[in-house]
């Protein structure tokens, strides 16, 4: 069983269970392949019938990562097999991917993430899905896709328009580096704990007296964590995203797209993360910066249902096109980033090549029965 990419146990936990999760690919920082997907879906399925499964504890083997995403190479190279497409392997992995994530997100037991480490794309889609999300001082979170030419998934169309002020958006565009503090600051996540005391933490929720009751459960949980999270305040780093709120929110204040870009690349200033997420920016796929805009603004409103159903026809579109697999090829496979990208600038791309990715690739959404 060690060398399964996903570990499963039931610990005894007073007259219950808590399923303990912990993805076990720590080589490849507990990227996510369509096994781990299917496994993990297969898995909170069963959990969620079984009544003496009161909780679920998910983490990421190894000190490094969490997860950091989805496998990447194994997506290129099934979009560089049939350009065009159909991409059979990566559009089955991105929309079970995103089935994964709607169940998480509604899951009716606890589910507590622990957030250590690396979390980003497919990870980040993970922590956002649980119930209790913890972060540690060694959390590292990141949105990078629009140097890959891929945006922000696994719902979050859904989290980055629920964060304060424009941060969302400049998050997404820039795929600047965040931590816990910010991870707290935007919702995605619900407390700060140091990391060593994890084993205890896990001790204590094998201690509980848990019940068939959803509600009392989430109260256990919470009453297990607050401690811990009053005993680490000291330890949380400083964060970026509050004390810039102020400058993104004017960078964002754009009459349009190519006016909102325009103003973060050409930002002066000795600042280093604003410095760096305006590099991101403009080193990324200009055809990426507009349908990471886009898919934002149209799903504002959307309910998560709806987010992930219009995800899976962008995503499954983005695959399909040249761009993704020349950016992925650039930055993860050839490494040279040297990406050659279809178009300079926002402003040469056409619009209907835009309004393309929102065009449906099929007669019926693959999710459209979440």
């Amino acid at each position: 069983m060690s060398d399964a990419p996903i570990l499963f146990q039931e610990l005894p936990a007073g007259s219950g269970k808590l399923g303990l999760v912990t993805l076990n690919v720590a080589a490849t920082l507990n990227s996510l392949t369509l096994q781990m997907v299917d496994m993990l879906q297969e898995q909170l399925d069963a959990w969620s019938e079984n009544d003496a499964v009161s909780a679920v504890f998910i983490e990421g083997s190894g000190e490094k990562a969490f997860c950091a995403g989805g496998d990447i190479q194994a997506l290129h190279q099934s979009a560089v097999a049939t350009p065009g497409g159909p991409c059979d392997y990566a559009e089955s992995f991105f929309a079970r991917e995103y089935r994964m994530n709607y169940t998480l997100h509604t899951y009716p037991k606890p589910l507590i993430c622990w957030g250590h480490g690396i979390v980003m794309g497919g990870g980040l889609g993970v922590m956002a899905g649980c119930s209790h999300r913890v972060v540690t001082q060694k959390t590292r979170i990141a949105m990078p896709e629009v140097t890959i030419a891929l945006f922000p998934d696994v719902g979050g169309t859904w989290f980055l328009n629920h964060m304060p002020g424009s941060s969302g958006q400049f998050l997404a565009l820039t795929g600047a580096s965040i931590n816990a503090a910010d991870a707290i600051y935007t919702g995605l996540a619900d407390r700060f704990i140091a990391s060593e005391y994890k084993p205890q933490v896990v001790e204590h929720l094998l201690n509980q007296k848990w019940g068939s009751d959803a509600a009392a459960n989430h109260a256990l949980v919470r009453h297990v964590l607050r401690p811990f999270a009053e005993q680490s305040i000291g330890q949380c780093p400083g964060g970026q995203v509050e004390p810039h709120l102020s400058a993104i929110n004017t960078l964002c204040d754009g009459d349009d797209v190519h006016e909102l870009i325009d103003n973060i690349v050409s930002l002066q200033t000795k600042d280093p993360w604003l410095t760096k997420a305006g590099e991101s920016l403009s080193h990324g796929s200009s055809l990426a910066a507009l349908w990471i805009h886009r898919q934002l603004r149209e799903m504002r409103h959307a309910s998560l249902k709806e987010v992930f159903q219009s995800e899976i026809c962008l995503v499954t579109n983005i695959v399909r096109h040249p761009e993704f697999a020349e950016g992925v090829r650039a930055l993860l496979i050839d490494k040279d980033r040297s990406p050659t990208w279809q178009y300079a600038s926002t402003r040469e791309v056409p619009e209907d090549v835009l309004a393309s990715f929102f065009t449906a690739p099929w007669a019926e959404n693959p999710l459209a029965n979440l």
